[in-house]
């Protein structure tokens, strides 16, 4: 079998105008009553997508859905695992912590209106929500001109393209399953008042770009500990990539503002060196940034989705 990006879910950069993430947690009363219903689900939530397609066309709707390490060994105990799929058990920095957060299963949702994530999460807890509990529900929006919540622009050196299914997307060295991807999702609350109160060559040190015209700094002229330098693996001199997409959310009301990390791998251990270095060599970033929720989750393939819905793998 060979890699067919039209056999992964969406798992490419496109933030959406109107964003839905949820992790959420099996209740684990009934094993028999949620292998079940997840089988239905799996079967379910491609004709979900495509009836909404239609219903918002040509608005484009992008959906993933994915299990955690615990819940795939808990929902399928007769499967091999994906190789890399492990439970995140956070990172503990001398300054900064990366929360694990205990979750089973991941949606992302993303549309150009809000009605429409709405309606599709609405969907597909429909069926899920007698079996789980809520771990987290946070709703993004596409802030202005595609930037982050502190203001720079997001996602610059994203892969893209052909270059975009080689980062994204399982390989031929994992056959069972080609064409999934390991997607991290965390979330994070900033101290925005105490970041803009910064002198803008300050934070631009500390990111590593510029923050109007996002051209990249020389790197004399970045902080030795700028985001745009820690956040990267390049291990045996190789910079390693992942799809990324930085998500904002806030209450205003209550002077929340955050943003939501999610990134999609060919290589979960791409990922997690990027979440280490960051906690273990203290990014400037997280000087203004509190990590909040953190689990990986295997995002499988719509061919391991029918497996999945065929119930092959059930105790």
């Amino acid at each position: 079998m060979e890699v067919n990006a039209n056999l992964a879910q969406d798992v490419f950069k496109d933030a959406g105008e109107s964003v839905l993430f949820v992790m959420l947690s099996l209740k684990r009363e009934d094993k028999g009553k949620e292998q079940e219903i997840i089988a239905d689900m799996a079967d379910r939530i491609g004709a979900i997508q495509r009836s909404m397609q239609i219903r918002v066309a040509p608005e484009k709707v992008n959906l993933s859905f994915g299990f955690s390490n615990r819940a795939w060994e808990y929902l399928f105990p007769k499967a091999n695992k994906p190789k890399e799929l492990e439970d995140f058990k956070g990172v503990n920095g001398e300054h900064h912590v990366a929360p694990a957060t205990p979750a089973d299963l991941f949606l992302h949702v993303r549309a150009a209106q809000a009605a429409t994530t709405y309606l599709v999460v609405d969907q597909i807890m429909g069926f899920l929500r007698p079996i789980v509990n809520v771990v987290d529900e946070t709703h993004g929006f596409h802030y202005l001109e595609g930037r982050a919540i502190i203001d720079f622009i997001d996602g610059t050196e994203n892969p893209v393209g052909e270059e975009a299914k080689e980062w994204a997307i399982i390989g031929e060295e994992d056959p069972e399953f080609i064409n999934g991807s390991y997607a991290f999702a965390q979330k994070y609350v900033h101290d925005l008042d105490a970041w803009r109160v910064l002198p803008t060559e300050m934070q631009e040190a500390y990111i590593g770009r510029k923050k109007y015209s996002d051209l990249e700094l020389s790197d004399e002229e970045k902080d030795p500990r700028a985001h745009n330098r820690i956040a990267q693996d390049n291990r045996d001199g190789e910079e390693h990539k992942i799809v990324r997409m930085n998500v904002v959310f806030a209450n205003p009301g209550e002077g929340e503002r955050g943003t939501y990390f999610i990134g999609y791998a060919r290589h979960w251990d791409v990922t997690r060196q990027m979440v280490t270095n960051m906690f273990t060599q203290d990014d400037r970033l997280l000087e203004y940034s509190t990590a909040q929720k953190g689990q990986l989750f295997f995002i499988p393939s719509k061919d391991t989705l029918g497996r999945i819905a065929e119930g092959e793998w059930f105790a």
